[in-house]
């Protein structure tokens, strides 16, 4: 439970009470700032997950009045889909992307490369080595990008203990989990280019805001 904050103190981060007429002007103005902002913030951050959820329903529904079109039921997971607008100036995307892990034959796939990088002069195959390092590198919280694993695949290596490592890379991958999305896009121009509408606050534009001069 929450202990009362007496009238007149303030509670700082170490959760002491200190009385407000203590506290510098500054201080309280930039908790009054910081306060402000987070309101604002959890306000925008409702919005969004409100329109996340309305979205996502408003495309289910409308898949299955499409679908009904043709006397078809639809069932399971609907996939990905886009829809127009009329007139192709706006595009919503709906997608599911898949989050993936390796398993533990994913060490046998490195043994059997490190086989072959062994073998292998460093002159002629210091790319490729260079490029296998850099795919198994762990990042701070001890993961091995999927991506630059997988990419490994496109290396045109005839090796027949390659070819097995590239093998257990694929046989490695287990599907853990699946995340959608909606993204919203509009048309630049008469081009055939879309750019998305940014809906987080990083890709944000920053709106300008009028000056006075005095």
């Amino acid at each position: 439970m929450n202990t009362p904050i007496p009238e007149g103190f303030r509670q700082d981060a170490k959760g002491r009470l200190v009385p407000e007429d203590m506290i510098k002007p500054i201080d309280l103005a930039r908790d009054a700032l910081v306060a402000e902002l987070v309101q604002k913030a959890q306000a925008v951050a409702q919005v969004l997950a409100e329109f996340k959820a309305n979205a996502f329903g408003d495309i289910k529904a409308f898949v299955d009045l499409s679908a009904e079109q043709y006397g078809a039921k639809l069932g399971g997971s609907k996939g990905n889909v886009t829809l127009l607008s009329f007139d192709g100036r706006y595009k919503v995307v709906q997608a599911a992307q898949d989050a993936i892990k390796f398993d533990e034959r994913l060490q046998a796939a490195r043994a059997l490369i490190d086989e072959c990088l062994a073998e292998w002069t460093q002159d002629a195959r210091s790319e490729v080595r260079v490029i296998v390092n850099e795919a198994f590198r762990a990042d701070k919280e001890g993961e091995i990008s999927t991506g630059r694993v997988l990419a490994l695949r496109r290396l045109e290596i005839s090796d027949a203990r390659w070819q097995r490592a590239m093998a257990a890379i694929s046989d490695a991958v287990q599907v853990v989990g699946s995340k959608s999305y909606i993204r919203v896009y509009q048309r630049v121009g008469d081009s055939d280019q879309y750019v998305p509408i940014p809906l987080d606050i990083a890709s944000a534009p920053v709106a300008q805001a009028a000056t006075t001069l005095h």
